[in-house]
């Protein structure tokens, strides 16, 4: 388990009387953080990587599907989209969500990434694992160091490239929210991550597939940019979410709901209470700097200590 380091509790009380405090624009009212019962969950800023938000953020959980945006970024970085990918039987028998691929079926990488993210298939992300690695377990290795070195991911170990339940194939909501800020830098990625519908032609199956986020797909709410579901027993409902307003964007994560209805309802509160309560400077530099592998910032009266480089 991680342990912060003993001069970092000691650099606390320094780094508080030192920083000029920043005052943010616009009035903040006085609402109380959403109570919630899903087990997890964490919103940050996704230009800055601030945390304004969090429930049991470090916690280890079951990610369900959202290992896929994980496979996804994986494979957009440092694949070729243009690849044609054969299709094996073992891919086109896993088990779960599918787009039905067909075992000789020949596919490209990229329409492969999009079936994941879109449709959340597992036989596409078994067949990019295959075409990358050779296999599940060696493309898991390569994944987890992948998202450890370059992602800067330190609580996740991934098992395979789609999150059916393994009891070693865990994660956190700071750690999934670290990854999606990640990967929408992506165009290819960030594309993907919010489109609604795409029309799909394999060997055995025309159709038009459909993202399964129901926020992105309401027609009301307008503020949703991106999202991806997740879903296994042991994991319950998960959810990853961008959303944007006047120029804002947030990232949200929640793990472990009970119901899709918890799952959505509490984003949507999760995301009007960030909207609503945290304003960003008027033109005032935000000024983090960073000491040893911390990046701090002062923000609304709050010191910020995030996992990440500047």
């Amino acid at each position: 388990m991680f342990k912060r380091k003993p001069i970092l509790i000691i650099m606390i009380s320094f780094l508080l009387a030192s920083i000029p405090e920043i005052h943010t624009s616009g009035e903040t009212s006085e609402e109380k953080p959403p109570e919630l019962l899903s087990e997890a969950a964490i919103v940050i800023d996704k230009d800055s990587g601030l945390t304004l938000f969090e429930k049991n953020a470090e916690r280890e959980m079951y990610p369900a599907s959202l290992t896929k945006m994980a496979t996804a970024i994986y494979a957009i970085e440092t694949g070729e989209l243009e690849d044609v990918v054969t299709v094996s039987e073992e891919a086109t028998s896993v088990e779960g969500t599918k787009v039905y691929l067909e075992e000789g079926e020949e596919v490209s990488l990229e329409k492969l990434v999009q079936g994941l993210l879109i449709n959340s298939g597992n036989d596409a992300g078994a067949a990019i694992a295959e075409h990358m690695a050779g296999d599940e377990e060696r493309f898991a290795e390569e994944l987890n160091k992948y998202l450890e070195e370059k992602v800067g991911l330190d609580h996740t170990n991934f098992t395979n490239p789609h999150g059916l339940y393994d009891e070693d194939h865990v994660t956190t909501a700071a750690d999934l929210a670290k990854l999606t800020k990640y990967a929408l830098k992506n165009p290819e990625f960030k594309e993907y991550f919010g489109t609604k519908e795409l029309e799909w032609e394999g060997e055995s199956w025309e159709t038009t597939i459909l993202s399964h986020h129901k926020l992105l797909m309401d027609n009301n709410s307008s503020d949703i940019t991106g999202g991806k579901t997740g879903y296994v027993d042991k994991s319950g409902t998960t959810l990853s979410t961008s959303a944007s307003k006047n120029g804002r964007e947030v990232i949200v994560i929640t793990l472990k709901s009970d119901s899709q209805n918890i799952a959505y309802t509490e984003t949507r509160k999760l995301i009007d209470y960030a909207f609503e309560n945290f304003n960003p400077p008027d033109n005032q530099p935000m000024n983090p700097f960073k000491f040893k592998d911390y990046l701090f910032m002062k923000y609304s009266k709050v010191l910020n200590v995030l996992n990440t480089s500047l």
